[in-house]
Order: structure tokens, then C-alpha cells, then sequence
């Protein structure tokens, strides 16, 4: 049995998500998704285009935040990933701040580093993946106590983006557009449907018998090992060399 990190298996669970695509942008603060992308176009042949926020090598804008926005609203953004403080079960996440007990916003108990373009790029990117490593019921909750920016809209209203799935270190939610609410597609080894939820606030669908996440393949391990790890250490360093600590890997 070929064994693999936590780590591992996230990134190919996302890059599996990324299949036959053109352009995936990748934000700050982002080392298993941009991982992941990278994986993505090693699999392609390097037909996959992969922009990383920060980088040098894999960065094609030059005017920073607004060659993004621009590049993203002319439909030249294929997949992007969003997290959040809080997420809820209507796929609304909250990069904000937590409102205070009693209060209202703009009263916050606790400040986060803000929206940016979240919104803008939640409406516009046609697959955008949640991600959030932790799960637990402090990080996906019932309802979020601000909308930065909302998993849904109206349906007179045009909007060519929004979530595809949620990732967590637990398992993977797809999204259902028009029920407005997360599925439990599969566990991640050494989790059960019942401990999901248990720790997840929000409600959502499951099937009888929740899958397991498809454990990384030899080919895609190498990668990961080698080149993906060499490309993200650019920007991630000390995440590289997690990945390149065999004495990490664990099934």
C-alpha cells in the first residue's frame, strides 16, 4: 500500500476537481490549493494555464488585484478558491469578523482580514471551490454572522459563478445550485459519516453509504513529491518541505 500524507490527499482530491479546464487562479495564503493546481497541469501536459497570487513563476498578471478582476470578469477564469472564518450550509462565507454577543455589525468580537474581492470573484469564476482545513462546528455553522460574500442569488439575477464543493480535512461537500445546499460526496480515511456530523453546524444532505475520498495515486504522489513540491516552494517554503518529509507520510 503506497502511503500518503494528509496533505496529499487534499491536494489530488482538488486536482481531481480541475480536470479539462483552461485557466485556474489561485489567491494568497493558499498552499494546498495551489498545490493542487499545479498537480492539474503537470496532468494536463501543461495545457492547464495556473495563476498563484504572489508568485513569480506562475504569475502571468502584471497589474496585481485588478488584472485578476479584469481577467476573471471577460470569463478567463475557470476555477478559484475562496475560505472563510465561517461557512454555512447555503455555501455564504464570512472573512470579516464574528459579530459580537448581544450586537450587531459593524460590532465584532473578533476582526479577520476582509472581503476583498471575494464577492466579485464568487459571482463571476464559474467553479469555485470552498476550502477550509479545519471542520468543526466554530468553522461551519448554521449561518454566518456576515456575508462577505454569498454561496447564492436570486434568480433574476445574472451570475455565471459560484461554489462547486467544500473541501475540508474531514470529507467533501459537492454543492447543489438549485436546492441551495451542501451533499456529503465522500470521506476522507479514518473518518465516518457520523463524526461529520457531529461537527458541522449546518444541515445537509447525505446518501445511505457516504464513499471514501480516492486515495492519491503513485503517479500523482511522484508529482507531488517532486516537481509540484519544487514549484511551491517559491512561494511556500516550509509547506514544501512537509511535503518532501517522507517521514510525514501516513495513510
Amino acid at each position: 500500500m503506497v502511503e500518503y500524507s494528509p496533505n496529499e490527499l487534499l491536494i489530488c482530491a482538488i486536482a481531481d476537481m480541475l480536470g479539462g479546464l483552461r485557466h485556474v487562479a489561485v489567491g494568497v495564503a493558499s498552499p494546498i490549493p495551489g498545490a493542487a493546481a499545479l498537480l492539474a497541469r503537470s496532468r494536463s501536459g501543461g495545457t492547464l494555464r495556473v495563476s498563484i497570487v504572489g508568485s513569480e513563476d506562475n504569475n502571468f498578471f502584471t497589474d496585481g488585484g485588478r488584472e485578476l478582476f479584469d481577467c476573471a470578469a471577460q470569463g478567463r477564469i475557470d476555477a478559484f478558491f475562496l475560505g472563510g472564518g465561517q461557512i454555512d450550509g447555503a455555501a455564504n462565507i464570512n472573512l470579516v469578523g464574528l459579530v459580537a454577543p448581544g450586537g450587531n455589525y459593524p460590532r465584532t468580537s473578533l476582526r479577520w482580514p476582509g472581503s476583498f474581492g471575494s464577492a466579485y470573484l464568487y459571482f463571476l469564476v464559474p467553479r469555485v471551490i470552498l476550502f477550509r482545513e479545519e471542520h468543526s462546528r466554530r468553522s461551519l455553522v448554521p449561518r454566518v454572522d456576515f456575508i462577505s460574500a454569498p454561496g447564492s442569488s436570486d434568480d433574476n439575477l445574472y451570475r455565471p459563478g459560484g461554489p462547486q464543493a467544500l473541501v475540508t480535512g474531514r470529507c467533501i461537500f459537492a454543492f447543489d445550485k438549485g436546492r441551495r445546499r451542501f451533499r456529503l460526496q465522500s470521506l476522507h480515511p479514518g473518518h465516518t459519516a457520523d463524526e461529520i456530523r457531529a461537527n458541522t453546524g449546518f444541515d445537509y444532505d447525505e446518501p445511505a453509504v457516504a464513499p471514501a475520498t480516492a486515495a492519491p495515486d503513485p503517479e500523482s504522489l511522484a508529482l507531488i513529491r517532486g516537481r509540484v513540491g519544487q514549484e511551491i516552494a517559491e512561494i511556500y517554503p516550509q509547506f514544501a518541505r512537509r511535503l518532501a518529509d517522507v517521514d510525514e507520510y501516513r495513510t
